[in-house]
């Protein structure tokens, strides 16, 4: 039996909810139907946590080695929180790791970027976008902050989804595309399939868009991800395949390196409402 953690609306509106599996309906279906109606017993405990309600961001960086461009910013995201039914394995701690783990490989191979690329793990994104929202908004919003929306170059952000990266949402920038394909191509053979026009929805990219930053969203698999894993209890390790986070790093410090030395600006759209 599934325990469903999709409550957006804070504790005190928050029903604890279940949803019995196909296999588990049907056995109670044929029962039924057999002439033994089952008699079924639910124990439901919850708890609230009040002692810190806060969520919280944690950010790195690589500092960037050109005195031309290392104050331009090449931003990868991924959040952190998750719903409390389960570890939340693969949304998004997968993700989370993959960042780390493409910063750990930039590190290690001793590249220099000519940008600086900073990692962003997002908090509160279950509840409306949050860290995302508060990070753009105080570093990146208001006249005040122009000149730092210039320097933004690019967002990447890894959600929703788990496995290998696919592609990614390109947000209906065709210049944009043009470079992610370029980026994408080596990856083939790993898996990688191709970008596409499209927008998503609902994850922290849009916290920078809404703003007129370049900001861009992994295409993953979604094979059982609104089904059995997504929000439930059984968001758990077992759920995520160990070759996609491998793939899906090795794709993100690429993309990172790729952004942090290019030439030349990165395609912009106009904001979005």
């Amino acid at each position: 039996m599934f325990v469903l953690g999709s409550q957006r609306y804070g504790p005190e509106n928050a029903v604890p909810s279940l949803i019995v599996s196909a296999e588990q309906y049907n056995l109670l279906v044929r029962a039924t139907k057999g002439g033994a109606p089952p008699t079924l017993r639910v124990n439901v405990q919850t708890r609230y946590y009040t002692a810190d309600t806060n969520s919280y961001n944690v950010v790195a960086e690589i500092p960037g080695t050109d005195p031309q461009v290392r104050d331009e910013v090449v931003l990868l995201g991924a959040h952190i929180d998750s719903w409390h039914s389960a570890t939340g394995a693969a949304d998004n701690a997968d993700a989370v790791a993959e960042l780390m783990e493409a910063m750990r490989i930039l590190k290690t191979t001793g590249v220099r970027p000519r940008r600086t690329i900073r990692a962003a793990i997002w908090g509160g994104e279950e509840q409306g976008l949050l860290g995302s929202k508060a990070y753009a908004q105080a570093h990146y919003a208001g006249d005040a902050n122009a000149r730092a929306r210039e320097k933004l170059y690019v967002y990447l952000n890894n959600d929703p989804g788990t496995g290998p990266i696919y592609g990614w949402y390109a947000e209906g920038n065709g210049a944009a595309k043009a470079v992610l394909d370029a980026w994408l191509a080596p990856f083939t053979d790993l898996g990688a399939r191709r970008n596409v026009m499209e927008k998503i929805g609902n994850t922290d990219h849009l916290s920078f868009t809404a703003l007129g930053l370049p900001g861009f969203n992994t295409i993953q698999d979604y094979d059982e991800y609104d089904t059995r894993v997504h929000h439930t209890n059984m968001d758990f390790a077992e759920r995520v395949p160990t070759e996609g986070l491998k793939q899906a790093s090795t794709v993100l410090a690429a993309f990172a390196y790729q952004a942090a030395t290019r030439e030349g600006p990165f395609p912009r759209a106009a904001a979005t409402p």
